[in-house]
């Protein structure tokens, strides 16, 4: 009986009448769209199914849908059919897609094939419940030195790579991605230059890099809501891995363009422009879209996003949410990328919130003698610059002076060069014990 009335079910579906809507306009990046119900998010197509012609509700007024495209609208006019899809976007996650790189909307770029050990899940996700969530205790090695020692990262953390253009933070990141002890890493590229993606997966990740990553993939010439849903396609596949009890390395560059996405959709649909010509809709989505990595009661993501900041100013709107929202930053500094200092990190401006908890009491006073010693120089270098510092005058300067070419070379390291958590504290524990400086 049970199959005969599903039987029955599928053939009423079958025969009832297909509901069709039409554009009634196409204004700048976004399409109208009535005769259809269909709910935020839903993803309709427009004209020929068969074309492939997708695009998203990201608002409705009443009896109109506005629509975002997932792709080109070459073709599209007033009066085109538009029928819906049934639901949501919906991503592919699993062990399949490790080696792989896929698009924005989790479409296969790298001409392998179909994906395969996947399965298809709803690209919405929520945040680990803030109680459920395991607290940062161990670390996690990127491979960097400034980075373990200086600014250790926990497993679990958020951190925030910040700088202007061209300072090194896509270096930076290609070093984390070949030196991390993480053994999955999910990198998304939003909003880059076509140019980069061959050379970051060829140069910077490499083929064992690209064994154990899944690199998702949105230029810049993408539209908005494909780069900005690269992102949430990126954290949704992290997600997944965390579900199963594993601990991952999420990677982004850059938060920046993903707010530039969304400020491009939000006014496109009538939001009132705020800070700098951001909508309000970009501010909340930042929080929504940090807080879904972290811990959680099973397993990790451990995120490492680069942030922009407009014209080397740091305490412009995205930058400022996003550091109120990360649990740490990294400061890329121009004056040391110019001096060929690499990786340009200001250790001094960088700061990991969880390093109390996840270092030893002997590895934070070596740290925190190191630090003293830089501010120290740094206090006083306008003093250094004019030959008007007396020697002799603070123990912690003096230090500074006689050991600068051993400071320099701790800090700095090599692109190919890899360094083991273990070899860089040793260093650091070796660079201040020949300081001559009270811990």
């Amino acid at each position: 009986m049970t199959a005969l009335t599903d039987a029955w079910t599928g053939v009423l579906r079958a025969a009832a009448p297909e509901r069709v809507g039409q554009v009634r306009a196409a204004v700048g990046l976004s399409v109208d769209v009535v005769g259809l119900d269909c709910a935020l998010g839903d993803v309709v197509t427009l004209g020929d199914p068969q074309q492939d012609m997708f695009a998203e509700v990201v608002a409705v007024d009443g009896g109109t849908a506005r629509c975002m495209p997932l792709g080109v609208l070459q073709g599209v006019r007033p009066g085109l059919a538009v029928r819906a899809t049934g639901g949501s976007m919906r991503v592919p996650v699993g062990a399949g897609l490790l080696g792989r790189v896929i698009d924005g909307l989790g479409r296969p770029l790298d001409g392998k094939g179909p994906l395969e050990a996947t399965t298809l899940v709803p690209l919405e996700g929520r945040a680990p419940h803030p109680l459920e969530r395991q607290r940062v205790a161990a670390p996690l090695s990127l491979g960097v030195r400034t980075l373990d020692t200086l600014t250790t990262v926990g497993r679990g953390q958020r951190m925030g790579l910040f700088a202007g253009s061209g300072v090194g933070k896509s270096t930076l990141l290609s070093m984390i991605a070949r030196g991390t002890e993480a053994q999955i890493s999910v990198i998304a590229l939003v909003g880059e230059r076509g140019r980069e993606v061959r050379e970051f997966l060829e140069d910077d990740l490499g083929p064992e890099g690209l064994a154990r990553s899944v690199v998702v993939v949105a230029t810049s010439d993408e539209p908005a809501l494909v780069r900005l849903r690269a992102a949430f396609v990126a954290t949704r596949i992290a997600e997944h891995f965390r579900e199963a009890a594993q601990d991952v390395l999420l990677m982004m560059d850059s938060l920046t363009r993903v707010a530039m996405a969304q400020r491009e959709i939000g006014l496109s649909v009538g939001e009132p422009p705020a800070t700098r010509g951001y909508p309000p809709s970009t501010f909340s989505l930042l929080a929504e879209l940090l807080e879904r990595a972290g811990t959680s009661a099973r397993g990790s993501v451990t995120g490492i996003y680069t942030v922009l900041v407009d014209g080397d100013d740091h305490n412009e709107p995205i930058a400022d949410a996003a550091r109120s929202i990360l649990d740490g930053h990294v400061v890329l500094d121009r004056r040391l990328a110019v001096a060929g200092h690499f990786p340009s990190i200001d250790a001094l401006g960088s700061i990991s919130r969880v390093a109390s908890r996840v270092t030893s009491p002997e590895q934070r006073q070596d740290a925190t003698t190191l630090r003293k010693v830089m501010a120290a120089r740094r206090s006083v270098q306008d003093l250094v610059d004019v030959g008007a510092y007396v020697a002799g005058s603070n123990p912690l300067v003096d230090a500074a002076l006689a050991n600068q070419g051993r400071i320099d070379a701790f800090l700095q390291q090599g692109v190919d060069e890899a360094a083991a958590p273990e070899q860089s504290w040793a260093s650091l524990r070796a660079l201040v014990g020949g300081l001559g400086v009270a811990a």
